[in-house]
């Protein structure tokens, strides 16, 4: 695809973020987009959104487990970056009927790096040796493609479908938790919504963040000390909106809370 159209595209997103309006998939346009291109226009995106002045903070890594790549109908993880307007604390009222389209929440565990760290050729034990701690989180995800009609190379292209995430209070060192047996319960409105376990993502949170790791090695991009790393979803997504509130609890780890607005 050529670079004046990958920049038209990724403009085409960040308006659509700016004016919360959903565009038509990119993918049934009749253009070969492939899933370098769609990464290029989520460059062009970011671009856009440093250029406004916000700043990266992180990575997620998205579509990682089988609940949610069978509710996308996308069945591959995909990466986008986190910047520091996306940001919020447990507890705090995130305002998403003035930020987002239609947002979906998903609990995760967010892992805190303390150096940088390259692929290609990483693995699990370097990702561990290179994380402060991990916190318990919500993702926020939305949909800048209208209905969530998206092909892998339309949420690539929209930063991997990212919106908002939100930090837990607490904070453990990777090697005091089973990260494959590790129980996840998630709560909405105060009922039991869902559950599940570390082994939901790619049999590891750790494995999902030595796969980033060694994508964006690919693209000569480091995960840098100091980031936050969304390490993909252990649950399904649920639809969310103004008034709701959910918790999520990880064993070993901690929990954190949210209330919509």
């Amino acid at each position: 695809m050529e670079q004046k159209r990958i920049q038209e595209l990724g403009d085409e997103l960040y308006q659509a973020m700016l004016a919360l309006e959903a565009v038509d998939p990119l993918t049934g346009r009749g253009e070969d987009i492939s899933i370098n291109d769609a990464y290029h226009i989520s460059l062009r995106m970011l671009e856009r959104r440093l250029a406004a002045g916000a700043s990266v903070v992180g990575k997620k890594i998205g579509v990682t487990s089988k609940a949610v790549q069978n509710m996308l109908n996308v069945h591959q993880p995909d990466f986008g970056y986190l910047t520091d307007d996306m940001v919020f604390n447990s507890g705090e009222v995130v305002p998403i009927s003035d930020r987002l389209i239609v947002p979906r929440a998903e609990g995760e565990i967010a892992f805190i790096q303390k150096k940088d760290l390259i692929g290609p050729g990483v693995t699990n034990a370097d990702v561990l040796a290179a994380t402060e701690c991990m916190m318990p989180c919500f993702e926020i995800v939305d949909s800048r493609i209208r209905d969530w009609k998206i092909a892998i190379q339309d949420t690539i292209a929209d930063n991997a479908s990212c919106g908002l995430f939100v930090l837990g209070d607490q904070a453990v060192s990777p090697r005091k938790v089973d990260l494959v047996t590790c129980g996840m319960v998630v709560e909405k409105n105060g009922a039991v919504l869902s559950a599940g376990a570390g082994a939901a993502a790619l049999g590891s949170p750790v494995n999902c963040v030595t796969w980033l790791a060694n994508t964006l090695g690919e693209f000569g991009i480091p995960l840098k000390a100091g980031e936050v790393i969304l390490s993909g979803s252990l649950v399904p997504l649920e639809p969310v909106k103004p008034g709701d509130y959910m918790r999520v609890d990880i064993g070993g780890i901690g929990s954190a809370s949210v209330r919509f607005a």
